[in-house]
């Protein structure tokens, strides 16, 4: 079964009524946030009343210092808001990449011993020593016994070869 191609034109038209469609919500999202706005300010923001004496000025002046207030305890409070969401977005996009899985990288062939690789296993628990070498007997080298004059004063052994001679002369 062969699926027919979306043409180039075909595609293109789709592609221009999409955006025509999401350029008109643009426009409408932003009047409706403007419209919000008003509202908004219309509903906790009352229209000042200016006129009248000292006493009545100081009043409301005392009343946008509370509203001002209250308005910052609000702000202060869905800032602490936002940052734990914000905080708790991280955490979950750090689970999902843990879920995800990290690829491992290709490990490099290392020349370890025994031991080494047991301390790097069992930690510091490890007091096995695998050097086969220590447990084997020791041979000690027979050294040739050599005459102890011979090393000695070179003057000492021209004596005591001319006695050997005078020896081997009288018999």
């Amino acid at each position: 079964m062969s699926e027919k191609k979306m043409t180039s034109s075909r595609r293109h038209h789709l592609k221009s009524l999409i955006l025509q469609i999401a350029q008109t919500w643009l426009v409408q999202e932003t009047k409706d946030l403007v419209v919000s706005k008003e509202n908004y300010m219309a509903e906790h923001c009352p229209a000042a009343e200016l006129a009248g004496d000292q006493a009545a000025l100081m009043e409301t002046c005392k009343k946008l210092a509370a509203l001002i207030d209250q308005i910052d305890e609000e702000r202060y409070d869905i800032e602490a808001k936002v940052q734990k969401a914000d905080k708790e977005i991280e955490d979950l996009k750090i689970k999902v990449v843990d879920l995800a899985g990290v690829k491992k990288p290709a490990l490099k062939k290392v020349r370890m011993s025994a031991d080494t690789m047991l301390k790097a296993l069992l930690g510091s628990k490890h007091t096995v020593n695998m050097d086969l070498r220590a447990n084997l007997k020791q041979v000690k080298k027979e050294v040739k016994e050599e005459p102890t004059e011979a090393v000695g004063d070179w003057r000492k052994n021209i004596e005591d070869k001319a006695d050997r001679k005078k020896m081997f002369e009288t018999s």
